[in-house]
């Protein structure tokens, strides 16, 4: 096994030369891609469509093709789904990511097609383990199985041989039998759709296997994590997987877990990802920097609306040799599924040029801008982060929301909490939460100006297992399914109080 080991961590470190030639010719290979996309797709209803042949250059594709989402494409989307070949992409599409983005009641059926499989997002995995070797060159990473915690798939009924369920699902049912081999527990166990029962199996499952690496969302991975503790009653991980290293992450934001997963697993090496059912868009590319690289020879082709454009019908686009640091943008993707110039809700901002580096910075349906504050996710993060950092608090979950005005009062940010560890002042946490958002949002500051518009936040803590119950009620338990974290109203939040009562 040890020389099994050796020899999979020279071939994975092999690709970190192979990605040097989009750290080096970024524009090169993002135009390169783009043209392969649309002489790919030319034949396709869609390249009739907008004539994808006679397109030459990246402002003749901006001016030609309109920019997309969901809703503009599902009718297309949904005849693939029943049988139509040759509508948005030539190869047969088998596969529908169902997605819902957060926990909204209406699914999307994501297009996964052969290519975006293969080329995207199993050669995104595969790379995640490249630039891990290269962090650690004496991992033993390939000595060991690797738990995944993956969702479920079921049969489409309008066509056979045809699947939908959760990416992670897709790709799951996909693997080689030589790469399943090395996954615990087996398939019949990963994707079970019942997911209280599958996390208890799991345990079960894995307690006695040879851990040395796992995969998947947070809140789901310390959930099984947690319970593999209780079942053993062992005081780390490290008493039932001494060979535990690496845990691969992605789709929320990892701060809030942190502090738990070092309790539970001491020395454990973290690698975050930035994946979705569109696509494997960025990996964590050094280990001691939490950005992300943004992926190029994926077969996807950026564009990116700056902040400023967002809310217009007729929005600027930039292509990547276009953008800036400091600016925020929402962003626009082509893909080998057929996806065109679509619009997947995510905000990014660069962190570097030279490589492509950057964060993610939030949704642009998700953030509060009732009262003129422009709150970002990412202000958001920060601000708990700190204030657990200087009260001592753990943060399991959490979502805001705006009040509105009543009366001759201010409007208000409510904040719903459940807290692994609550701080010994509530007040004194909201108020560090409240300074730091302050000093990182010039807007919100503006609008806290003596309490006339934007008064003194309010947190609510509510009790653990809330928001498991919450997702629980919608049936949104497992997979990719994310809690919304800030709203302009009020939907969720009340919801979520509702079961905390």
């Amino acid at each position: 096994m040890a020389i099994l080991n050796s020899l999979i961590a020279w071939r994975m470190k092999k690709r970190i030369h192979q990605m040097e030639l989009f750290l080096k010719f970024p524009n090169e290979v993002q135009k390169d891609c783009l043209m392969g996309l649309l002489e790919k797709a030319r034949n396709t209803e869609w390249g009739q469509r907008y004539n994808f042949g006679e397109i030459v250059s990246y402002e003749q594709y901006k001016n030609r093709v309109p920019l997309q989402n969901y809703e503009s494409l599902k009718e297309d989307i949904f005849r693939v789904r029943n049988g139509e070949k040759n509508i948005i992409w030539p190869s047969d599409i088998k596969w529908f990511a169902k997605s819902s983005g957060t926990t909204e009641d209406k699914s999307k059926f994501i297009p996964v097609s052969e290519e975006s499989l293969f080329d995207c997002h199993y050669k995104g995995g595969k790379d995640m383990l490249s630039i891990y070797c290269n962090w650690i060159p004496e991992t033993k990473v390939f000595t060991g199985k690797t738990i995944t915690m993956g969702g479920s798939s079921q049969m489409n009924p309008n066509v056979k041989g045809a699947y939908t369920g959760d990416l992670s699902a897709i790709l799951i049912s996909n693997l080689p039998f030589w790469i399943t081999r090395q996954q615990a527990p087996g398939n019949d166990i990963v994707l079970m759709d019942e997911w209280e029962e599958k996390i208890e199996k799991m345990a079960i499952q894995v307690i006695e296997e040879s851990i040395t690496s796992v995969s998947g969302v947070p809140s789901w991975t310390q959930i099984l994590f947690e319970r593999v503790l209780t079942k053993t009653k062992a005081n780390t991980l490290r008493e039932v997987w001494p060979n535990l290293e690496l845990y691969m992450h992605g789709a929320v934001s990892f701060d809030p877990f942190k502090t738990r997963f070092d309790e539970m697993v001491p020395g454990l090496n973290y690698l975050e990802t930035y994946n979705a059912s569109e696509g494997f868009f960025g990996i964590q590319f050094e280990k001691s920097v939490s950005d992300f690289l943004l992926m190029l020879d994926y077969g996807i082709f950026y564009e990116f609306i700056p902040k400023s454009d967002w809310e217009k019908d007729n929005p600027k686009v930039y292509s990547l040799d276009e953008i800036q640091l400091g600016e925020k943008y929402a962003l626009i993707i082509s893909t080998n599924a057929g996806l065109w110039r679509y619009q997947i809700g995510d905000t990014i901002e660069f962190t570097s040029l030279n490589p492509f580096r950057f964060k993610i910075v939030g949704r642009t349906k998700h953030f509060i801008n009732v009262f003129g504050e422009e709150l970002m996710v990412d202000n958001a993060i920060k601000a708990i982060n700190i204030a657990c950092k200087k009260t001592g608090a753990e943060v399991n979950e959490w979502t805001a929301a705006p009040r509105l005005f009543e009366k001759e009062k201010c409007g208000i940010h409510e904040w719903v909490i459940e807290f692994e560890k609550e701080p010994n002042d509530l007040s004194h946490f909201t108020e560090l939460m409240d300074s730091v958002l302050k000093e990182l949002n010039s807007d919100y500051e503006a609008k806290r100006y003596k309490d006339i518009i934007l008064g003194m936040p309010v947190v609510t803590s509510v009790p653990k297992s809330t928001f498991y119950k919450w997702l629980k009620s919608k049936g949104k338990l497992g997979g990719q399914h994310k809690v919304p974290r800030l709203n302009n109203d009020r939907q969720y939040l009340e919801d979520i109080l509702k079961v905390a009562r």
